[in-house]
C-alpha cells in the first residue's frame, strides 16, 4: 500500500513514523518543495514528508501558525526522521527581506543539532545560491559526515537513505 503523505501548514498532526522535513527558502525561491516531495515519494511512497510551502488563499496566512507548524515538524524530524535542506538559488526579489534569511538561521541551528545531538541531516546546494562556498567549508570543518548534494535529486536520495537508516 502506498501512502504518499505530505504534511503542510497549518494543521499539526501527530505521527510516530519518521518524517522528512523539507527545509530551505520559500520566498524568492522556485517551488522546489513540490519536486522534492515527488522525488522522495517516487523512491519510497511510504515516507512522510513535511513541506512548509503552501499557497494560502488571500487573507488566510497567519505568521504565528506558520512558524509554530515549522517548529513542530522540524523538531519531529529532528527526533525521529531527517531534516533535509535544499538551498535553492534565488529567482525573484522579495522587497525588504534578505533572501533565505530564515533558512540560514535554521541551517546553523540544525548543523549544531547534528553535531551535538546526532540529528539526521542532509543538505543540497543549487549552483548560484549565495555564500555556498562558505557553507561547504564550514560543513567540511565541523560535520564532514553530512552529505552535501549538488542536485535536488541527490539531496532527495540522501534524505531517503537516512530515513531508511533509522
Amino acid at each position: 500500500m502506498t501512502e504518499r503523505v505530505l504534511l503542510q501548514p497549518p494543521e499539526i498532526v501527530k505521527t510516530d513514523k519518521p518524517v522528512i522535513f523539507l527545509a530551505g527558502p520559500i520566498q524568492g525561491a522556485p517551488d522546489w518543495q513540490s519536486n522534492a516531495s515527488k522525488l522522495i515519494h517516487d523512491i519510497d511512497p511510504n515516507l512522510i514528508v513535511a513541506s512548509p510551502r503552501k499557497d494560502y488563499p488571500e487573507g488566510t496566512f497567519v505568521y504565528e501558525q506558520q512558524v509554530d507548524w515549522e517548529t513542530h515538524f522540524l523538531r519531529t524530524a529532528g527526533r525521529t526522521g531527517v531534516v533535509a535542506f535544499w538551498l535553492a538559488a534565488q529567482v525573484e526579489e522579495t522587497p525588504g527581506r534578505a533572501y533565505a534569511q530564515t533558512t540560514r538561521f535554521e541551517l546553523a541551528e540544525w548543523k549544531m543539532r547534528h553535531e551535538y545531538e546526532g540529528v539526521k541531516l542532509t543538505i543540497g546546494i543549487e549552483e548560484g545560491f549565495g555564500n555556498a562556498r562558505y557553507i561547504r567549508r564550514r560543513f567540511s570543518q565541523d560535520v564532514s559526515d553530512v552529505k552535501i548534494a549538488d542536485s535536488l535529486e541527490e539531496m532527495a536520495k540522501n534524505a531517503v537513505d537516512l530515513a531508511h537508516s533509522i
